[in-house]
Formats: structure tokens, sequence, C-alpha cells
């Protein structure tokens, strides 16, 4: 018997009669739940249905009424599902946002598929998945030209065609069964879960039945089978090992295409109102912000700029401004729903707050305190009110007691508004102790403290490329790997396996240093990059070789071993840790003072051949003192090798620029 109990995370059972007159049931945490697991459920035939709540309709939702505020538009679905537009985002890998297709893998499945259908997003959904993924170099091939698709027997063609000569889906198997071999309905159904199910006696049983039918006692033919239908026993042989092996994996057309089709609306909203798309999606992980870095720098690729707080435009989630995505007082540390209802409430009866002494007067203090007001400036919420954030940071404490103190002198009232009078007796003087802003790496740290993100920069922002031309793994990566689908039956395919070798790059924003039983040294080091933060073990002899660069606000690079381990966050095992160094940049120099026409000439061919798209390096020509440059070239040393002999190795060489 099972050691505790579970329970299925969207299964619902459907019956006649009250659940309790079929099944035994239990209460758990308030919820109902049957005592018999699902298979029993269905082998006492009852009704199971999974209805899923997925983030992703709410986003398409709040997508829907974004545009519906912002532009007056009533977003009304493609229903052929036909729109080149939106196909275009899975044939150039713009896949971030985009319901099931936003792992690497399967972005570069699609755009290698280049799908122009929904067939083709159906079939997606069910070939990326571990067994039918070995399909995919024949889907696309056969795809790119339908001609050279092969199938077993003719009567495969009517079936298979849609699919280009692959089995995809499971009900493919039941038609093959059915129009092949003469199976009901119900007995196509029966197969299809024995070859699932791995049920290896009733397979064999299915196979003789598929290939030479099955009558009854009396001689009817309940079955007629391959052979009675004018398929011959090898062909059908063959079909029936196909279909087995195909089947361990197999996956519901009708699942695949109600996934197909949310995730198409999602490619829809993307293409045609994609500043509303990405704040929906922005505000569907406010509660999860690991996530938030990697849709920030999609909205950066969409030309979407990114708004910091605005004590006078924002609100409790991120906005859309125009083409523009403002972030809500909502995402700021210690500034709470009631804080936010308080500001938005004030600014919308009595208009926008003008300075920030405005902001202290009209604000109850017993709802927006000394906290949350440092950690509105913090944010740059008081950016736009004319004063520096360090001006405020050092004046602020003073400014609101001067107010309180004011307040309390007006017999206890609470606002000034409610003096029946916007206008003050005597104007109150507060002394701003009025300093210059802050070096951009310290409004950066106040960004990330009170945001847990960066907005208006990044420290690493001059290293990106240079990073990305260095490592083989960012954190964004990382939360790939561990993160479970929306969709609880599907399986995780990463590009990366447990124990491979791994190089990362970022700022040292923690070390953690503790003794093992054996009086060794173990730390857990937070190293952050573009996309977040990611935690690394160093052991004893690592720690010691790097422990003088293991200092806040350095930025290294960090070979390690990958560490993946199922119910387990994925890991990154320390091998090495030094500080990043930027790569420099080499180009290759020509030197032609003293070359003569005809071996110019031979150049100018020799140029022009190893030219073009596939350059990887620059070239420039140094004539006398005169230093030009021409383009890239696509080097390599057998190349470089090449050019030295037409013009000396002294006159084509590799430089650092």
């Amino acid at each position: 018997m099972p050691r505790q109990a579970s329970t299925h995370a969207c299964g619902i059972v459907i019956t006649k009669e009250p659940v309790v007159s079929y099944v035994p049931l239990y209460v758990r945490d308030g919820a109902i739940s049957t005592q018999y697991i699902m298979t029993t459920l269905e082998e006492l035939g009852l009704l199971k249905m999974d209805f899923l709540g997925l983030r992703t309709l709410t986003v398409i939702q709040d997508t829907i009424d974004l545009v519906k505020q912002n532009q007056g538009i009533d977003v009304k679905f493609d229903e052929k599902m036909n729109d080149p537009k939106v196909y275009k985002l899975w044939q150039n890998g713009e896949s971030v946002g985009i319901f099931q297709f936003e792992s690497q893998g399967m972005t570069n499945f699609m755009k290698e598929l280049k799908p122009d259908c929904l067939e083709d997003i159906i079939a997606g959904v069910s070939l990326y998945r571990p067994g039918p993924m070995d399909q995919i170099p024949r889907y696309i091939a056969n795809k790119k030209d339908p001609e050279h698709a092969v199938y077993t027997h003719p009567a495969l063609k009517p079936i298979l065609e849609v699919t280009y000569g692959c089995m995809v889906y499971q009900e493919q198997v039941m038609q093959i069964v059915r129009d092949l071999a003469g199976y009901s309905l119900g007995r196509a159904d029966l197969v299809r879960r024995a070859m699932g199910k791995k049920k290896l006696d009733v397979m064999a049983k299915e196979r003789e039945i598929f290939i030479h039918g099955q009558t009854d006692e009396n001689g009817n033919i309940v079955v007629p089978g391959c052979i009675r239908n004018g398929i011959d026993e090898q062909s059908a042989n063959k079909i029936f090992d196909e279909m087995a092996e195909f089947a361990k994996y197999a996956f519901n057309k009708s699942h695949a295409a109600a996934y197909a089709v949310v995730s198409y609306r999602t490619a829809y909203l993307k293409a045609y109102y994609p500043t509303e798309f990405m704040a929906a999606m922005l505000n569907s992980f406010l509660g999860n912000l690991d996530k938030v870095p990697g849709y920030i720098e999609e909205c950066k690729r969409l030309s979407i700029q990114i708004l910091k707080p605005d004590i006078n435009k924002s609100y409790t989630r991120f906005t859309v401004d125009k083409n523009q995505i403002r972030f809500g007082l909502g995402s700021i540390k210690n500034v709470g729903t009631a804080a936010v209802d308080e500001i938005v409430e004030e600014r919308t009866k009595h208009g926008e707050f003008k300075d920030f002494s405005d902001f202290c007067e009209r604000i109850k203090e017993t709802t927006v305190n000394k906290k949350c007001i440092e950690s509105l400036i913090k944010a740059g919420a008081f950016d736009e009110l004319g004063q520096t954030r360090k001006t405020l940071m050092l004046s602020y404490e003073n400014i609101i007691d001067t107010i309180s103190n004011d307040k309390k002198g007006f017999d206890g009232q609470v606002s000034m508004f409610d003096l029946g009078g916007e206008t003050q007796n005597e104007e109150i003087k507060y002394n701003y102790i009025i300093e210059p802003e802050y070096d951009e790496k310290e409004k950066l740290s106040m960004e990330k403290e009170m945001l847990g993100i960066y907005i208006s920069g990044h420290p690493l922002e001059k290293l990106r490329t240079q990073i990305e031309a260095k490592t083989t793994i960012n954190s964004l990566k990382l939360r790939e790997i561990s993160e479970p689908s929306e969709i609880e039956e599907d399986e995780k395919i990463t590009e990366y396996q447990d124990g491979q070798n791994v190089i990362y790059a970022g700022i040292v924003t923690s070390v953690k240093k503790k003794y093992t039983k054996n009086n060794t040294i173990m730390a857990f080091v937070t190293i952050e990059d573009l996309y977040g933060a990611t935690e690394f073990i160093v052991f004893d002899s690592c720690y010691r070789q790097c422990s003088d660069i293991l200092v806040n606000d350095n930025i290294v690079e960090v070979e390690g071993r990958l560490s993946i381990r199922e119910d387990e966050e994925p890991k990154i095992v320390a091998r090495t840790i030094k500080e990043f160094a930027e790569i420099k940049k080499k180009a290759f120099e020509l030197n032609v003072t003293n070359l003569n026409e005809e071996t110019k000439e031979k150049l100018k061919g020799a140029i022009y051949f190893f030219n073009g798209e596939r350059s990887n390096m620059q070239m420039q020509i140094r004539n006398g003192e005169k230093l030009d440059k021409a383009g890239g070239i696509y080097m390599t040393p057998e190349i470089l090798k090449q050019f030295q002999e037409l013009v000396g190795e002294e006159n084509a060489q590799i430089v650092t620029i």
C-alpha cells in the first residue's frame, strides 16, 4: 500500500450520482479526494477529466484588457490561425513568452522547421519530447520536400501525409489499425493503451489480430486484419513494429491541438500588441522575480523601454505608457498594497504631486511610513520631482518630522485637505540638504536592493558581448532546467547534462563560508549575471586558490561541473574561479605598402573569396602611414598561411586592436 496520500494536480472525477456512491472519499486540507488512484478509477469505468489552470490564460486575458484600456481595441483572434506575421516569430526564433515554445531547444527546432500553419505547431508540441524527438530530423526534411516522404504501404499515406510520413499522434495509431485492419473505434483505443503502457502480452495478441484478423466461435469475422484487406504480411509486421515503438511515447493530438491554440494566441498577441503582451508577462511573475530579468531582456530586444517607478505615473502592477512599460509601485520592497492604494487614491482625487514635500503633506503617515518613503526614494519613484535621490535620502526624515509636527498643531487634523481648502495660512519652509546625485553604481545598487532587479542599467552591460562569447551557461538557462512545466505531463528536455563542464561569469554578491566536519572550508558563493543570480558550491582546494578575489562587486569567471538531481535545484560545483578578463579584439592586417600591382590584383581576388557573411574578424589594410578598416573576413590559421604565402609573412598578420 502507498505510504502516503497524494493528490492529482488537476484531475476531476465526474459521476451521475454523488461520487461517494461509487468510491470511498477522504478530506485533506479542505479538499475532497477519492481514496482510489486514477488507474483504479478508470478500471471502474468512472470518467476522470483534467482541468488545467494555466498562468498563460491569465496572461492572455490581461493582454486583452490592456489593449482595450490603452488602444480601445477589442482583440479578436484569427479563427483560421494562418497569419504569416505570427508564424514569423517562430521562424525567427523569437519565442520568448510563447506558451510551450520558450526553451532554447524548442526555439531552435522551430527555427529549423519554419512552421507556416497550425498543423506544424501541433506537431511541434507533440514531437519535442524524449521519444518522438528521433522523428524531428525526418519531419523537417520531409516538410521541406514532401516528395521524399516514404510510406511502408500506400494505405498509410492518407493517415500520415499531414505529418509528412511520420507517426506523431496516438490518434494516428488508432486510425491505422482501423483503416488497415478493420478495428472498431473501441478496440483501436485498447491497442493504443496497451502500446502506451507496454503490455507485452496484449500487444503480442493484438499483433496476430492486426495481421490475420479475428473471428468468433461461429466463424464470423470480427476483425478483418491487414491480409484480408490486401496488405502483405511483411508490411503489416513492419507497420505494427513502427506503431509499437512509437506508441511508447506518443502524444494525443487533441491535447497538442489545445496547447497549440494557446501557443498561437500568445504568439498573435506578441506579434500585434508586444508592449501590452510583455507587460502582462511581467505581471504574471510579480511573485517570482527570478524570471523578470529574462523578460526585461526581451523587452530591450523589442525596443520596449522599461521605465522605473514614478510616484505620479505608476500603479500597483506593470502598466503600459504609450509604447513603454512602467514599473509598478507594488514591486518595491517595503511598499505594501495599502500604501499604493493610498498614493493612487490621493493622486486621483487631488492631482499629481508637485514635489516631495507636497507628497509628504498629502499622504497619511500611518499608511505610508518612513520606511516605505525611503524605499520609494531608492527605487527612483521621486526622480521626476526635481530633487536628486541623495538629497531626498539626506532630507526625508527631517521633512516628514516637520510636517508631522505641523499637522499636530492643527488640533490633530490628519490632512491639510481636511481644513476645507488647499491653501495654507503660512508657507512651510523645508531645509533640503542639497547634494548632487549618487554615481551610477550606487543608483543601480539601490534599484537592485528595492526592486530585486536592475532597471536603468546593469553593471555588466558593457561586458555583455564578451561574457556571451566566453560563457556556456547563464542563470536564465539554469532556471530553464529546474522550472516545472505548466503542463504536468510534460517531460523536461534540456541541452545540459549532469556532470557537464560549464563556464559562467558575473558579479560576486555574497560569500558564505563554513567549516566541514573534516575542518575544511566549504563556501557558498552567489554570483549574479545579466539575468539573475546563481549559487555556487566552492570546496576547500578551489576556495584557497581564489579566496582573495571572492569579494563583493568583483566580476569573476567560473569553470565548474553542473549538478542536476531530481527534485533539487541545479547547482554548479566550482573548479576554478578567476577574475574576468576582457577578450582582446583581434584583426587581420594586410600591409600593401610595397606590393606590386600584380600581387595586389591577386590579393583582391583572395579578399573577395574569403569575405562575406561568414566573416569572423575585422580586416584592416595598411598603405604607408594610412590604416583603413576594410570590412570583415573569414579567417583561420590555414587561410592566414595562404595570405602570407601570397604577400609575405611580415605583410599578413593577426594584430590586437
